[in-house]
């Protein structure tokens, strides 16, 4: 595809309304993802103005946060995921990721509008956040830094893009951001894991390996997300994918990097619930009943282990059908992961046996789902009209070069 893009505001605006008219590839993603989100959104505000938050399937004597949170929970780890990867070549020097590092970035604010989008349709007065949090100080509670920080990690992100786009990937000012972001990132998505991480009332939470768990798996989400941008961009065609981005797409070092994420959470899963059967702690039940659920063998066997077996093998972790496929299950599987892992924390009931036995029942309801689309379309949206207008795929001349001489072989 050979855009012209936009230099100016008022360029860009009109390159986006010109998107309507056009037929290739990223604006068919924006036309659909725009109806979408339209539809979607229309719904959840009609039932939010009509029934309020009883229009979820939550309640305070049962499971409080449903799908709306683990929503948001997807894409604010994806997005540390997508900085994470950003970081290889932007702070440690790898510059054979460079051709991904933009898209990364880009990628990285559009997931991270959809989740704070999703979690402020969730809460019931979104806009007190914006001065209840911060002049609250509540800085003995995580969800306090982890706003604070969250935010630092969207203005760092904003900033390093646009030095991006004005093609200043080298400056001292423009590591300091990427170090900085670098940073803050970690700290974010630690944060959001230490918010389960430290309710010892919610045994299926607690502990501090649920931040090192966030973290990896973000990277893993993150992995998972390039790779499928990279070829939905080019029509799903390794033909049309620049030669640069060919290179590290159709070599073994995102595989194998893909790989070893992907092994190291499905580790860490099958090591948690096999701690989790084994305890007689009351509130650890709930490993028995996610052994029970169809969903944790879908995301475990098909959705891990399956796309783990695909990036070891020789014959198909440089093949974009099964590279797109693996990712597209990885994605699958990690959103059925945060969903599982906020609910079955919830489903067994506080002091268990004086008010209530059994395991508490959930199921997203309508409007909890057209949530999930606001998510989902908001982020699609954002990414089309970034890859339309800022030209994703750039990186350092002298890298674009390297990756072309190589990709020629």
């Amino acid at each position: 595809m050979n855009f012209t893009y936009p230099k100016t505001p008022s360029e860009a605006v009109a390159g986006a309304l010109k998107m309507f008219g056009e037929s290739h590839v990223t604006a068919t993603i924006w036309k659909l993802s725009v109806a979408a989100l339209v539809v979607s959104l229309a719904f959840v505000f009609y039932m939010l103005f009509t029934e309020g938050h009883a229009a979820f399937n939550t309640s305070s004597d049962g499971v409080n946060w449903g799908s709306a949170i683990a929503t948001y929970v997807f894409f604010a780890l994806t997005s540390s995921g997508l900085t994470l990867i950003a970081s290889l070549s932007t702070v440690f020097g790898f510059k054979q990721f460079y051709p991904v590092a933009k898209r990364c970035i880009w990628l990285a604010i559009v997931t991270l509008i959809a989740g704070f989008s999703v979690l402020a349709l969730e809460l019931g007065h979104p806009f007190r956040m914006l001065w209840a949090v911060p002049l609250g100080m509540q800085i003995h509670s995580p969800m306090f830094w982890m706003g604070v920080f969250y935010t630092i990690d969207l203005l760092l992100l904003i900033v390093k893009f646009y030095l991006m786009w004005k093609d200043d990937w080298d400056s001292p000012f423009s590591h300091f951001i990427g170090n900085a972001g670098f940073v803050a990132v970690i700290l974010a998505s630690g944060m959001l894991g230490l918010l389960f991480g430290s309710m010892a009332m919610r045994p299926m939470w607690f502990g501090s390996a649920t931040s090192l768990f966030f973290i990896i798996s973000g990277a893993l989400s993150g992995a998972a997300a390039i790779v499928v941008s990279v070829y939905l961009a080019y029509g799903f065609n390794p033909n049309n994918v620049p030669a640069p981005l060919r290179s590290l797409t159709l070599g073994d070092q995102l595989p194998k990097v893909f790989a070893t994420l992907i092994g190291i959470v499905l580790m860490f899963l099958l090591t948690r619930i096999w701690v989790g059967l084994w305890s007689n702690i009351d509130g650890m039940e709930g490993f028995v009943a996610l052994l029970h659920a169809p969903w944790f063998h879908l995301e475990v066997w098909v959705c891990l282990a399956l796309p783990f077996l695909m990036m070891l093998s020789p014959s198909m972790q440089q093949v974009p059908k099964w590279q797109v496929t693996a990712s597209v299950l990885v994605l699958v599987g990690m959103f059925i992961e945060r969903l599982q892992f906020i609910v079955a924390g919830q489903n067994v009931p506080m002091f268990k046996g004086t008010w209530m036995n059994g395991v508490t029942p959930y199921t997203p309801s309508l409007t909890e789902w057209a949530l999930v689309v606001v998510g989902i379309s908001t982020a699609l949206a954002l990414y089309a009209l970034g890859e339309r207008l800022f030209n994703l795929c750039a990186a350092p001349k002298e890298c674009m070069d390297v990756a072309g001489q190589l990709a020629q072989g």
